[in-house]
């Protein structure tokens, strides 16, 4: 079992090259619509996408064990959100997986009669619930963060908490307005500091930046593909090429890849 991991583990790189040539294609495909090429360049680089995605279910035969022995790793984990997100999330991209073989059997002539439409749906809504829970564990990460910084510096506050000032004189206006200011200023000035403190902690963290936005990337494919939230095939070009960028970045410099 663990030496068909090493190797599949090789072959990820093949597949994520593959990928960002796949949407890439689509999204010259997009442009080459919309400048109004002729036909045939426009049918020759829907040949070539629909090869490229061929070739990728091949590359990625076997890839369910591995999704399976993550889940088996992730089920030890301490943290209980963790834990969930990552177990289920591996099930589901195993899950994922399958269906994506039995596409490239049907496909490949290896099934007769496979309606394929039906599998790629199915493929598509175990797909979606896997960046879903991604993205849950992302937004998870992002919030240990924020409660760590957020006691830091209650921490600190307390330490050096500055002498009692002079209370400032009433003002003239009416006190129902200067609420409503004070309020809203309030409101204002929390949020701009929360956003800082969003970007500070994202640019500080490249593993949780990078993996937060291959997944909100890669969130609308399946989307666009199950009709919920059509985008159109530029975008979906786009986001797929970006999220393989991001993916190919992770895997040759691996201390980008967020962990466990």
């Amino acid at each position: 079992m663990e030496s068909w991991v090493r190797f599949n583990s090789q072959s990820q790189a093949k597949e994520r090259v593959f990928r960002a040539a796949q949407y890439a294609c689509t999204l010259l495909g997009y442009a080459l619509q919309r400048g109004g090429a002729a036909a045939d360049v426009r049918q020759t680089v829907h040949q070539l996408e629909a090869h490229m995605s061929l070739t990728r279910k091949l590359l990625r035969l076997g890839n369910s064990v591995e999704a399976v022995e993550a889940a088996k790793r992730a089920v030890h984990l301490s943290d209980t959100v963790l834990r969930l997100c990552l177990t289920i999330g591996h099930i589901n991209r195993a899950m994922y997986f399958a269906c994506d073989n039995v596409l490239w059997a049907g496909k490949a002539g290896v099934i007769s009669r496979l309606d394929q439409h039906k599998w790629s749906q199915r493929s598509f809504r175990y797909y979606l619930f896997a960046l879903i829970l991604n993205l849950t564990r992302d937004v998870y990460e992002l919030h240990i963060l924020f409660e760590r910084e957020h006691r830091h510096r209650a921490t600190k506050s307390t330490n050096q908490s500055p002498p009692a000032q002079p209370s400032a004189p009433q003002s003239s206006s009416s006190p129902l307005a200067t609420t409503e200011n004070h309020t809203l200023t309030a409101v204002l000035d929390r949020s701009r500091r929360e956003l800082h403190l969003l970007v500070r902690l994202l640019y500080s963290n490249p593993p949780l930046l990078l993996d937060l936005l291959k997944n909100c990337c890669d969130v609308f494919i399946p989307l666009d593909r199950l009709g919920i939230y059509p985008t159109g095939p530029g975008f979906v070009g786009a986001c797929g090429l970006l999220s393989s960028v991001l993916s190919i970045l992770t895997m040759v410099h691996p201390w980008l890849k967020l962990k466990p």
